[in-house]
């Protein structure tokens, strides 16, 4: 069914040509070529982020790490190089750090603190301390003094104990006793027994002899006495003679002990007067008085314990600058935090020890600046909290790795490392809205927000800056320079970069690639410089490179593989537009939409909803659809009719609310039976009041129905309805503006839904009068009217009838 056309309006008539496309003439280009212009210095459009950028890593105030948000591309990080350079350290020194032996806590190693390039010296000093106590120090002990002292404590430990041995002895003699050693069982025993004739026996051979009568019972008697009273006296002695021998043993170990501390004494204090650090001092002491009060027997036995005694240099400035700025590229929890390395020898049990402790890129940057990507950090396992435990309170703790698995062998808990470090965290508005809402310590901790923006504003000083821009690459990459025309093209293709009205694009990056490949075709032609013809080459080389899915898709349309109808009309169905990306490129194609209503209760069904293939901005564009049919038939009935809208041959997920406008002219055309002109195809959203609403990717969109349709043997007449708000961004191609310079194809503008029914159909869509009814003859009268006949006929009485 179709109405008469409609009266041509400014709202119905196609874009002027002048809308489709902006232009920069090689003469706007105020010089001849890059070659006449000074390189950039700095980021071009971007003095918001620069100034926040400045503050935060100038401030030491707490939690006032930076988060610089943008996409790549736009030059975060070059920027952020070149403000570290010019600001000063957070610190004017940093402290090298070192790791030391705990004699007190063995599984707590102890921290030492030195002044900067001090660390590596330190631990040379105590090397050959060390060396010196494995190679030389047994020797230097037992001096002519020492060994006097010895003797001296060995011969009055002898003298006092003879006043208690001799005289026992000579009773012993007396009383006809002796002293001998008897064997208890693998022991050897000191016991007073009897003599018979001189000679030792035990008193068993006494009552023997006794009983024999060989041995009167009064001497027997005299002998069992005598024992008893000797054996306690016995006892006495030797009590006497084992504290004697704790005496001389104490007097020996001292005499040892000052022996050693003597021996040590020059060197130790020699390293503490150059490294005079009270957490070096406290190391060095702890040293002598394991030395001297545990070492003395490994001394002599000659064991190794001077490992005990090496410096682990965790940090040190020798060769780093006084500034660190560190770049964090694989940002696991071992990297960040450092870890502790095991000693695995063939057929012993894994060791740990100080030694292994291993400084992560948080202590590399300490008194600096990390700079991390935030989704590396993100999806490292475990990388995050470290982070942000460190940063939150000011300590790093180097702990075994939290997947270490089944591993229950000894480790380490070094000493907490005093921390101060800036970090810069860069990553996307995605990424930043995720942390905030699930991290409570991400805005405490990341307090500076360093804002890249996308595009610049499109005048003539970004003109200017765009020749800054390109001289500083072809200085950096030593390309050919960069005449007008070059320039002017490159400026064009920022602004369809951007695809915003007024704008271009400042991810300088995306462009930085096509110079290249365009300097790398004038140089293939031998040019002297780069001109636009190459610029615009370069462009389009790139866009066939990652075009395969489109061409794809192309094909399957040719050859009937995807249906799409874009000649005659057609009820319930409409060419709806959706995007491809691949990479950084975009590429547009139609997809058919159809609608189906018929009687019924269920009301509006979406497809694509109902197989869960439709996103969640897609399914509310749905929502939206159904509200603007309430809003317009505006009926006193309940709706009493089912519909379907799907979008046919689509067997991936769909979002997006763009094609919500043309589901609208779908469904009405499937209500009123009124065919839709299938030369036409559509995008734009919808609200709930018919306003036609802003879409991404307009360019690639129209550009895509284009190619089907010059594919299709050169078909002209054809037309694509977009919203009137994107028509500030169009920068069509320029083989698309000259179809429509010459009227084989059109793009049509609207900002309300009865515009586009109006194009679609030729029917007019009609506006309520103030009774609250459309004219006779319009398409939304029609609809109202088709819904109140489902109405009568859902009734009983209507099915009486």
């Amino acid at each position: 069914m179709a109405g008469p056309s409609p009266k041509k309006t400014e709202a119905t008539r196609p874009l002027p040509v002048r809308d489709l496309r902006w232009r920069c003439r090689p003469k706007d280009v105020p010089f001849a070529s890059t070659a006449n212009v000074a390189p950039v210095e700095g980021i071009v459009g971007q003095s918001a982020a620069v100034d926040a950028l400045r503050f935060g890593l100038n401030t030491v105030a707490p939690g006032q790490h930076v988060f610089v948000r943008g996409i790549s591309g736009t030059g975060r990080f070059s920027l952020i190089r070149r403000l570290i350079e010019q600001i000063q350290p957070l610190r004017e020194s940093t402290n090298d750090l070192c790791f030391v032996h705990n004699f007190a806590q063995p599984d707590q190693p102890r921290l030492v603190t030195l002044p900067a390039r001090k660390g590596v010296a330190f631990r040379r000093a105590m090397q050959r301390l060390a060396e010196f106590i494995e190679k030389e120090m047994r020797d230097s002990l037992y001096t002519d003094l020492v060994k006097q002292r010895r003797a001296r404590i060995t011969r009055k430990t002898d003298a006092e104990l003879a006043k208690y041995v001799d005289p026992f002895r000579r009773d012993l003699e007396s009383a006809g006793l002796a002293l001998v050693d008897v064997d208890m069982q693998g022991h050897t025993m000191r016991t007073v027994v009897p003599t018979f004739e001189g000679q030792a026996v035990p008193f068993e051979q006494l009552q023997a002899m006794h009983a024999e009568g060989k041995l009167p019972k009064a001497e027997l008697q005299r002998v069992e006495k005598e024992l008893e009273n000797f054996a306690e006296r016995l006892m006495q002695v030797q009590r006497r003679a084992r504290s004697l021998a704790r005496k001389q043993d104490d007097s020996l170990a001292k005499i040892m002990e000052q022996a050693i501390r003597d021996a040590v004494r020059e060197s130790v204090e020699s390293i503490a007067e150059t490294f005079p650090t009270p957490s070096a001092r406290e190391y060095l002491d702890d040293v002598v008085e394991d030395l001297a009060t545990h070492r003395l027997d490994s001394l002599e036995e000659a064991e190794s314990f001077t490992h005990l005694y090496r410096v682990n240099v965790l940090l040190d400035h020798v060769a780093a600058p006084c500034c660190p700025v560190i770049v964090e590229s694989t940002p696991t929890t071992r990297q960040l935090r450092g870890g502790i390395d095991y000693d695995f020898d063939e057929g012993d049990e894994p060791r740990v020890s100080h030694m292994g402790i291993r400084a992560g890129s948080i202590l590399r940057a300490d008194g600096g600046y990390l700079i991390l990507h935030a989704y590396d950090v993100l999806n490292e396992p475990g990388a995050w909290r470290a982070l942000t435990r460190t940063l939150r309170t000011g300590k790093l703790e180097i702990t075994p790795s939290d997947s270490s698995g089944p591993w229950t062998g000894p480790t380490l808990n070094p000493q907490p490392i005093p921390i101060q470090v800036k970090v810069v965290l860069l990553g996307d508005h995605q990424t930043y809205a995720l942390l905030d809402q699930a991290d409570p310590d991400f805005g405490d901790l990341f307090k500076v927000l360093a804002d890249f923006d996308t595009t610049l504003p499109r005048n003539a000083d970004a003109v200017e800056q765009y020749g800054g821009v390109l001289s500083r690459i072809a200085m950096d990459d030593n390309l050919l320079p960069f005449n007008r025309s070059a320039v002017a093209a490159l400026v064009e293709h920022g602004a369809r970069i951007a695809a915003q009205r007024d704008k271009l694009t400042a991810r300088f990056g995306r462009l930085a690639d096509i110079a290249r490949e365009a300097a790398f075709l004038a140089q293939e032609e031998q040019g002297r410089r780069v001109e636009g013809t190459h610029v615009k080459r370069a462009v389009a080389r790139g866009r066939a490179r990652a075009s395969l899915p489109s061409r794809r898709y192309h094909e399957m349309v040719q050859d009937g593989t995807i249906q799409l109808q874009t000649q005659g009309l057609a009820v319930g169905q409409i060419n709806g537009l959706a995007v491809l990306r691949a990479g950084p490129l975009t590429y547009g194609f139609p997809a058919r939409i159809t609608a189906t209503v018929g009687a019924g209760t269920a009301g509006l069904v979406n497809v694509d909803r109902e197989a869960r293939l439709s996103g969640a901005i897609h399914t509310k564009g749905f929502f939206i659809l159904s509200g603007l049919l309430r809003h317009l038939l505006q009926s006193d009935h309940p709706l009493t009719f089912d519909a379907s809208i799907g979008m046919e041959q689509s067997y991936g997920g769909i979002d997006g609310d763009s094609a919500s406008g043309a589901e609208m002219c779908c469904l009405l055309s499937a209500l009123t039976g009124v065919p839709l002109a299938q030369t036409f195809a559509m995008t734009g959203a919808i609200d709930q009041h018919g306003n036609i609403m802003a879409i991404g990717g307009a360019n690639e969109k129209i550009e895509g129905f284009f190619d089907i349709c010059q594919g299709r043997n050169g078909e002209s007449g054809h037309a694509v309805i977009i919203p009137a708000a994107n028509v500030g961004d169009l920068m069509l191609r320029e083989d698309v503006v000259l179809a429509c310079k010459e009227k084989r194809f059109a793009v049509y503008a609207v900002s309300k839904i009865h515009q586009a029914l109006a194009l679609l159909t030729g029917v007019p869509a009609g506006q309520r009068s103030k009774a609250g009814q459309y004219p006779e003859g319009t398409l939304l009268r029609m609809a109202a009217d088709r819904a109140v006949d489902y109405w009568e006929r859902a009734r009983p009485e209507g099915h009486a009838r």
